[in-house]
C-alpha cells in the first residue's frame, strides 16, 4: 500500500458521547436568517455595540504590557469586583480568593461545575424548558438529568413536582432566573420553598443567573446568594458578555463557598486553565462604575417595551416578559404549524428568525410559542415589527 492510497482508508470509528446532539437550533437558525436576509431574533446577542470606554481599557492592558497569562482562578481585582459588587447587590459577602472563579463564560463554568460534582449515575434535576446545554453537559459526566416541567403558561416552578422527583441519587438542581427562553422570574417566595425543599438533603444547587441585571417593572432580582440557606449550598453563574453587551469575549464567573471552589477549580484548570487577560482587566476597571449594569434594566426595559407595543398590532400574542432579553409569543391565532415549522416559515417568508419553544424541551413539548430576542437596535426591532404585521 502506497503512502498516498493510506490517506484514502476511512478514519477509525468513533463511538459518539452525544450521540443524540447535531447542530444546535440557534446554529440552523441564524443560518437560515443570513440565507434569507431576515431580522435575526433568534439568537441571543446584541447587534449593537457596547461602551466604548470597554475596549478602550481592553486596548490599555494590552499596551501596558498584561499578555501574559493572569492566575488560574482569575486576575484578582476582577474577582474583588465581582465579591464587592455581590455584597453590595445581594448582601452575601464571597471571599475574592477562594470563592470566585473567572470562566470562559457563562456556558464553561456551567459545565466545569458539573463535571466537578456529577459522578456516574447521579441525577441533576432539569427544569424544562431549558438552555441546551445542560443536558449534554451532564450526559457528558455520567450523569442522567431529570426533567421536570415547569407550568405551562406561566413558566412557574411547579414544587411538588420538584419534590417528587428528588431521590437519593440526586446530586444537583439547575436554576435559571431570569429564565431562558420563557422570560420568567423566581419571586423570594420560591427561593424560600427551594430552601426549605433541599434544606434536609445534600443537594446542590447551579444557579444560572446570567440575565441576573434584567429584571423589570420594578421587581428585583432573586439571587441564591440572597438566601443563606441556599448559598452555602449554590454555585451562582453569571456573565459580563450578557450584562455589558459583550457576549463575543466570552467572560463570566462562580461565585461558591471555598469548598465546592476548589472541586470546580479542579476541572477548571484543565478546561481553559484560566480565561484571557487584557479582558479581566479591562473588565475590573470598569466595574469601578456601577451604572452600567445598575442602569440595565431601565435600558432593556425600554426596549422591552417598544417591542411588545410593536406586537399588539400583529397576530400574535406577546406572553408576559419579567426578565432576560426575550419575549415568548403565542402564534396560534396565526397558523397549525409546528413551531419548528413555524419558526422557518417565519425566517423565510416574513423575514424574521425566532426560535421554536420546544428546542428547549427534551421530548419538543409543543404550545405554538416561539421565543424572540429584543436585544436589538431600535430600527432593528421596528423592521422586525413591520415585517411581522404582514402575517
Amino acid at each position: 500500500m502506497s503512502a498516498d492510497s493510506a490517506f484514502l482508508q476511512p478514519p477509525p470509528r468513533v463511538e459518539s458521547r452525544l450521540p443524540r446532539v447535531g447542530t444546535t437550533i440557534f446554529s440552523v437558525m441564524s443560518a437560515l436568517a443570513q440565507q434569507h436576509r431576515a431580522v435575526n431574533l433568534g439568537q441571543g446577542f446584541p447587534d449593537f455595540d457596547c461602551d466604548p470606554k470597554l475596549p478602550a481599557a481592553v486596548d490599555a492592558a494590552m499596551r501596558r504590557g498584561l499578555n501574559q497569562y493572569p492566575p488560574m482562578a482569575g486576575v484578582p481585582a476582577l474577582r474583588e469586583a465581582v465579591a464587592a459588587k455581590i455584597e453590595a447587590l445581594y448582601g452575601q459577602r464571597y471571599d475574592a480568593a477562594d470563592e470566585i472563579t473567572i470562566t470562559a463564560g457563562a456556558t464553561q463554568a456551567i459545565l466545569s461545575v458539573i463535571l466537578a460534582i456529577v459522578h456516574p449515575g447521579d441525577e441533576v434535576i432539569v427544569l424544562e424548558p431549558a438552555y441546551d446545554s445542560y443536558e449534554p453537559n451532564i450526559e457528558l459526566a455520567g450523569g442522567k438529568a431529570v426533567h421536570v416541567p415547569l407550568d405551562a403558561g406561566s413558566f412557574r416552578p411547579n414544587f411538588g413536582a420538584i419534590a417528587a422527583a428528588l431521590s437519593p441519587r440526586t446530586r444537583a438542581i439547575i436554576v435559571n432566573t431570569p429564565h431562558n427562553p420563557s422570560a420568567s422570574v423566581w419571586s423570594a417566595a420560591d427561593m424560600q420553598r427551594l430552601a426549605e425543599l433541599l434544606a434536609p438533603t445534600e443537594v446542590i444547587v447551579i444557579a444560572d443567573e446570567v440575565y441576573e441585571h434584567m429584571v423589570y417593572d420594578g421587581a428585583r432580582h432573586e439571587s441564591v446568594s440572597r438566601h443563606p440557606g441556599l448559598a452555602a449550598r449554590s454555585f451562582v453563574v453569571s456573565s459580563f458578555g450578557k450584562t455589558y453587551h459583550v457576549t463575543g469575549w466570552k467572560v463570566g464567573y462562580v461565585a461558591a463557598p471555598a469548598p465546592l471552589t476548589a472541586e470546580l477549580r479542579k476541572v477548571h484548570q484543565f478546561n481553559v486553565f484560566t480565561v484571557n487577560t487584557p479582558m479581566q482587566h479591562a473588565i475590573a476597571h470598569y466595574m469601578a462604575d456601577p451604572a452600567p449594569y445598575l442602569g440595565l434594566a431601565d435600558f432593556y426595559q425600554r426596549k422591552r417595551d417598544l417591542f411588545r407595543e410593536g406586537l399588539a398590532a400583529t397576530r400574535l400574542r406577546a406572553l408576559p416578559s419579567a426578565g432576560s432579553y426575550f419575549q415568548c409569543v403565542d402564534y396560534s391565532a396565526v397558523s397549525d404549524l409546528s413551531e419548528a415549522a413555524f419558526c422557518e416559515w417565519l425566517t423565510v417568508e416574513i423575514g424574521v428568525a425566532a426560535i421554536p419553544l420546544s428546542a428547549f424541551y427534551r421530548d419538543g413539548f409543543e404550545q405554538r410559542i416561539a421565543r424572540l430576542c429584543f436585544a436589538k437596535k431600535d430600527e432593528t426591532l421596528a423592521l422586525a415589527i413591520e415585517r411581522l404585521k404582514r402575517i
